[in-house]
């Protein structure tokens, strides 16, 4: 079993393609998604754009997705602790110091980001499109 987790919030291709490589490292890929209340305190009163029924409809619907579930703590530790997953799957983006639930699986499987995809980034380049239009912020 494989275990992948994160806010996807405006579901992307970096996040399909993370979750699509992630599957093929078992038989099954079960994804942990961030509540809504767990998001707005990661990134902040803004977020999440996407409300957390709609993104778990999303991933559900991706082919490369077995289950989905959803957390409210800071971390998903304790459903780590609880599944006891054979993979845990991270972006590589994160150090292996700070991959939570390291302790708790086989291995932990950091996959490469696709350059150029970040929610992040995606919301910072509507903004700023926004602005040189003169319409007001989001």
């Amino acid at each position: 079993m494989v275990f992948a987790n994160g806010c996807f919030d405006l579901l992307h291709v970096g996040h399909v393609t993370l979750l699509e490589r992630a599957r093929r490292l078992g038989d099954a890929l079960i994804v942990a998604l961030n509540s809504d209340r767990s998001v707005r305190r990661l990134k902040g009163p803004g977020r999440p754009v996407v409300r957390q029924q709609d993104r778990a409809r999303l991933l559900a619907a991706l082919a490369c997705v077995d289950y989905v579930t959803m957390f409210d703590e800071p971390t998903p530790h304790r459903l780590l602790a609880r599944l006891r997953p054979d993979v845990l799957v991270k972006g590589a983006d994160w150090s292996l110091r700070d991959v939570v639930g390291r302790d708790l699986v086989k291995r932990v499987v950091r996959i490469a980001l696709v350059n150029g995809y970040s929610t992040t980034d995606l919301l910072a380049r509507l903004a700023s499109r926004r602005q040189k239009r003169g319409v007001r912020p989001l």
